[in-house]
Parts: C-alpha cells; structure tokens; sequence
C-alpha cells in the first residue's frame, strides 16, 4: 500500500532519523514535513514552514494524508519554565495533530516517553502522560505512543536526570532484563523505524497503544534482521 505521510519535529534526534526513512521508503508516495525552517537534504518532502507547525489553509484544500508522525518535544532547561515546557510538549503537540486530522490523517504516531502518565510526579511524564490522553481523544482511527527509554548517544539538550541515569546505566544494563529492558538506552534510530513500521503495518490493532522501549527496540530489530536476509 502506497502512504501519504506527513511529519511534525523532524529535525529532532529521533525525527531526523524518521526523516530520511520516509524519504527513502518505496511506500510513501508523497511526504508533508511541518517545520518551522526549511529543511535540506530531502529529496521527497514537501515543506510547509510556518512559525506554530500548522498547516496552512491554502494547503488543506489541496492535500491529503493518511499518516501521520509527531516527534515533539523540549526539556525544562530548553523551555524556561514548566508551563512553557507543557506549552511545547502537550499543547503544540494536540494541535499539530488536530492540523493533521483536518487534512485526511487517519492513523498518527507520537513519540512520548517511558513513564508518561497523569498521575506521574515528574512535571516531564505528568505532561507526556496529558498530551497522550488529550490525542486518545482527537477521533482519530488509530494512536500509537512510542514510549522510548533513555536515548543512547544523545548530547545535545539532555536533562539532568537523564545524565544521571546514563551513568547509572553503563554499570547496571547487563543486568536489565524482563520489565527493566525498557531502562536500557535505545538508539534515536531504531525508536524511528519502529514508528515507521508501526505506522505503515498493521502489526497493532489497538486504537490507542502505547509501545515501550523494549518492545520498539524489539520491532527494529526485526525488520533489519527481515532487511539482511533479503539482501542475501
């Protein structure tokens, strides 16, 4: 089946990443990229740069898509306050996908976060956990949440708590297993092709779901392991 994609935060870590996989995919025929900025490098992308991420009103009566990706989001040093971070990371976020919903999009993938809930005691996972219940609502067909851990490699724009936790980690990760995976770091990589996987398949049924680490690092792997053999 041929996609129509559109894709908000694509210049972010696991974005970029994203970015160049729906680019390069022989089943997305036509790409929409929300920026604020344009974006170089893209070979199949259709840019709408605008100052909010919205889509502006002379392109919905002359687009379409059927799925969409959403890979947002800041860090309270970034933000400068908590309500400017839930401004970003809950607000800008239900928009972007009300704008999508507006011009055909049946079936959105949001990256979130470990933990997201909005009983959680961290400002950070409460607002994740806001921004998924306010999208559950949105009628769309289907919600996927990809629920990444710690992610490895990254050093720009890394909380403190995630620094603390990094190196807590290069000691203990051997030890992670069962429910622990999802603390091991996963590559900004591999959380995009399982979104793009999860979005072009229909490996959940679900009409909300929230995917964790364990399981994204797990979905990608396979599809390399599936992409290896059929280079052989």
């Amino acid at each position: 089946m041929k996609h129509k994609a559109i894709i908000a935060g694509a210049t972010g870590l696991v974005g970029r990443h994203l970015l160049q996989q729906l680019d390069e995919a022989n089943n997305v025929e036509r790409l929409f990229i929300l920026s604020r900025r344009a974006i170089e490098g893209t070979v199949k992308g259709e840019q709408l740069v605008t100052n909010d991420l919205s889509v502006p009103d002379h392109d919905k009566t002359n687009m379409t898509a059927d799925i969409g990706f959403i890979c947002l989001g800041t860090t309270l040093k970034q933000a400068g306050s908590k309500q400017a971070l839930r401004e970003i990371d809950c607000d800008l976020v239900v928009k972007v996908a009300k704008s999508m919903r507006e011009v055909g999009v049946s079936k959105v993938v949001v990256v979130s976060s470990l933990g997201a809930s909005v009983n959680a005691l961290s400002h950070y996972l409460k607002t994740k956990g806001e921004m998924e219940l306010q999208l559950a609502e949105l009628g769309f067909r289907q919600v996927i949440f990809a629920r990444p851990g710690p992610l490895a490699g990254r050093q720009e724009n890394i909380r403190a708590d995630e620094v603390l936790v990094q190196r807590l980690l290069g000691f203990i990760t051997p030890l992670l297993i069962g429910p622990l995976r999802n603390f091991k770091p996963i590559e900004a990589k591999d959380v995009a092709s399982a979104m793009f996987i999860l979005a072009t398949s229909n490996l959940i049924a679900d009409h909300v779901a929230q995917i964790n680490s364990a399981q994204l690092s797990q979905i990608s792997r396979r599809a390399s392991l599936k992409e290896s053999s059929i280079k052989r």
